[in-house]
């Protein structure tokens, strides 16, 4: 009898066993469908925001091609400002022209800029999906935390989109655009040029606005504390001033309205380590 109950003892575990593996086996399987089923919604989402944005070209373009015109806001805010001080500045009339070069170039911009639209429109749709999909993971304080780090993240980026469109690129494109080395060459800006550049500037100061979250990160590592920001105040002035040379026109104005929005990042760094090493 001890025999037979050793043999099926032996049965028992590796038929449990198998049963450990299958569940396993399972659960990735499971986990693989949930992540197919998360891209397909996030696609469909992103898709439909492509599709509205791309049906409502006259108002879509109206506002990207805004920035390119001489009379757009921002200029109209800075001459505001100027009339305030009663210096009576004024920017002068400028006019570029945009032209498309290849039979299809303007029909496949607005196809690759209506994705890239849709991407942003669904981007807080996105953030939701992926934190759906890694919340059974974390515990119940890890969960508050994420939610906190993806809604700074995501302001924090809108606003650097919003900072590269109302301010560095018009700017930019004002000074480039109408740069001449002589009057016999005259400038016409290809429409993929511009959205390229439009599309560049726009992802890289929405990068830099994540300054705060990566000293948050960095200060939790232990990598970086708050006084030793502090202590390297002018070094790190001098430094965001030349990522702004380079990110921007050399333009004294430009210079000064892109450095000190990074400037006020760097301050709130500190703060923000300042927090975490409380």
């Amino acid at each position: 009898m001890s025999k037979e109950k050793r043999k099926q003892n032996q049965k028992t575990k590796t038929s449990n066993k198998g049963t450990e593996h299958d569940e396993a086996l399972m659960t990735t399987g499971g986990h693989l469908e949930v992540l197919r089923q998360m891209l397909f919604r996030i696609l469909g989402v992103a898709g439909t925001f492509a599709v509205v944005i791309f049906c409502f070209k006259d108002t879509t373009w109206q506002l990207l091609l805004a920035p390119s015109e001489w009379d757009f806001c921002t200029y109209r805010w800075i001459e505001s400002a100027f009339q305030f001080l009663d210096t009576g500045f004024r920017f002068e009339e400028f006019h570029v022209n945009l032209i498309a070069t290849d039979l299809s170039s303007q029909f496949m911009t607005h196809i690759t800029t209506a994705v890239y639209l849709g991407v942003l429109g669904a981007s807080p749709y996105i953030l939701f999906e992926l934190f759906c999909f890694i919340s059974p993971a974390l515990y119940e304080n890890e969960r508050k935390y994420s939610v906190q780090v993806a809604g700074i993240v995501y302001v924090l980026f809108i606003l650097g989109v919003l900072m590269s469109y109302f301010v560095l690129f018009p700017i930019s494109f004002r000074f480039l655009g109408t740069y001449s080395v002589s009057a016999r060459v005259v400038s016409n800006i290809t429409l993929d040029s511009y959205i390229s550049t439009f599309v560049s500037l726009t992802l890289v100061m929405g990068v830099v606005f994540q300054l705060p979250i990566i000293a948050f990160f960095l200060g939790k590592m232990g990598v970086i504390t708050s006084e030793m920001l502090s202590q390297y105040r002018k070094h790190s002035f001098l430094i965001i001033m030349l990522v702004a040379a380079i990110i921007t026109p050399p333009d004294l104005m430009t210079l000064i309205l892109v450095t000190i929005p990074l400037y006020l990042l760097y301050e709130l760094s500190i703060r923000v380590v300042k927090i975490v090493e409380n």
